[in-house]
């Protein structure tokens, strides 16, 4: 395999700030009323897919689809794989420590020094201090002391954290990782394979597939014997959302050799074929763990890759092709300043939760309410384009 040789493409930036609008309208659900149930998640007994179910893992294989684009334009720039492999475990780094602060919001304890909003605030703040996407021609000392500032804020955050009860209160725990960190384990996973075997298609396909079959392993209880290693050593979610980021990498793999050829035919060809065969294994293996996102089963692993694998042929029919980036103008800064769009709602939130106010009920119900989130998925997408004019957004 040769390199890559665009560092990106109009079609992966749609599909990413695509899935970045529906990611902040998905998250935005919670503050509805009588919404349906397919647009939410699925129950974890539920042998079913919501849209909220499918957004994660498009992200996960936008994901994949970048690695090798952004490897790539590093090594044609120069950068040695040492340089490289520093960079992703920085990158990956930031992800986790995020996400680890994220999840313990979840079990933040009523009893802690500081308000749950508060915290929020100052975690996010601290986030945006660390990893702001400083100019170039900063001065060194002062963005030295601005990351300094943030690092300090976060680890006073940690220090004064309470969670669990009340009666029986705990200190930050990594229980899930948080989203943030689930995508930062599973893209240093990918990134590393990839960085490593990147000349070999082959190999990044074995992988992908090694991962699909240690999930399905896992709830086959084909690795019990092994499950003392598991808090020391597992593969994130089972190998499952490593497995869709592989995904990801294998089919910007073949897209690379479609854009070598100067054609797309064979690209087509076999990406709606391979996305028809993993929906095909999705439902021929349903029967054995059902299809559901909490839990990870592999039937819901290789229902999201064939999804996902349509739904990049068609932006590539429609972006790269016929050239109609500009339909999605309106969502470019999720596509540019991703990381920057899924924190704003944090401040939102926490500042609503703080000061105690709401919107009238009739405007968060059903379709009226529906309607409402996805303006507000709008709206932060608006603000993140404006600071983004700043230069204020997050670089990992």
């Amino acid at each position: 395999m040769s390199e890559l040789k665009p560092s990106r493409l109009a079609s992966i930036d749609v599909f990413r700030a695509l899935t970045m609008f529906l990611m902040i309208f998905v998250n935005d659900l919670w503050t509805l009323q009588d919404v349906p149930n397919w647009l939410e998640h699925a129950a974890a007994n539920e042998d079913g897919l919501g849209l909220a179910d499918v957004v994660f893992p498009a992200f996960l294989f936008i994901v994949g689809l970048s690695v090798p684009f952004a490897t790539n334009q590093r090594l044609a720039k120069g950068d040695s794989e040492m340089t490289i492999l520093k960079h992703t475990l920085l990158r990956s780094l930031a992800l986790i420590v995020m996400g680890v602060f994220h999840v313990n919001l979840e079990s933040y304890n009523a009893s802690a020094i500081l308000s749950k909003p508060l915290w929020e605030i100052l975690i996010t703040l601290a986030f945006f201090f660390i990893w702001l996407d400083y100019p170039k021609n900063l001065d060194s000392k002062r963005k030295f002391a601005l990351e300094g500032l943030g690092i300090a804020v976060l680890l006073a955050m940690a220090l004064v954290y309470r969670g669990g009860t009340i009666e029986n209160p705990v200190w930050m725990k990594t229980q899930w990782w948080g989203i943030l960190g689930l995508i930062g384990w599973s893209y240093l996973i990918a990134s590393l394979l990839y960085l490593f075997f990147r000349k070999s298609l082959r190999i990044l396909l074995m992988f992908m597939m090694f991962f699909i079959f240690f999930s399905a392993a896992e709830k086959l209880h084909w690795l019990d014997p092994f499950k003392f290693i598991q808090p020391y050593f597992w593969i994130v979610s089972d190998g499952s959302l490593p497995a869709i980021v592989m995904a990801g990498i294998v089919v910007a793999c073949v897209y690379k050799e479609s854009l070598e050829a100067e054609s797309k035919k064979k690209f087509f060809g076999l990406l709606i074929s391979g996305s028809l065969v993993m929906i095909l294994i999705c439902f021929a293996t349903r029967s054995l763990w059902g299809i559901h996102k909490i839990g990870a089963s592999p039937s819901w692993v290789a229902l999201c890759i064939g999804i996902s694998g349509l739904f990049f042929v068609l932006l590539v029919w429609l972006v790269d092709i016929n050239r109609k980036e500009n339909w999605f103008s309106i969502l470019k800064p999720a596509g540019t300043s991703t990381l920057t769009s899924y924190l704003l709602p944090y401040f939102h939130y926490s500042i609503i939760s703080w000061i105690g106010v709401s919107l009238p009920l009739f405007l968060r119900t059903g379709m009226i309410g529906i309607a409402k989130s996805l303006l507000y998925s709008l709206v932060i997408i608006f603000i993140t384009g404006l600071l983004e004019k700043k230069r204020i957004r997050l670089k990992i």
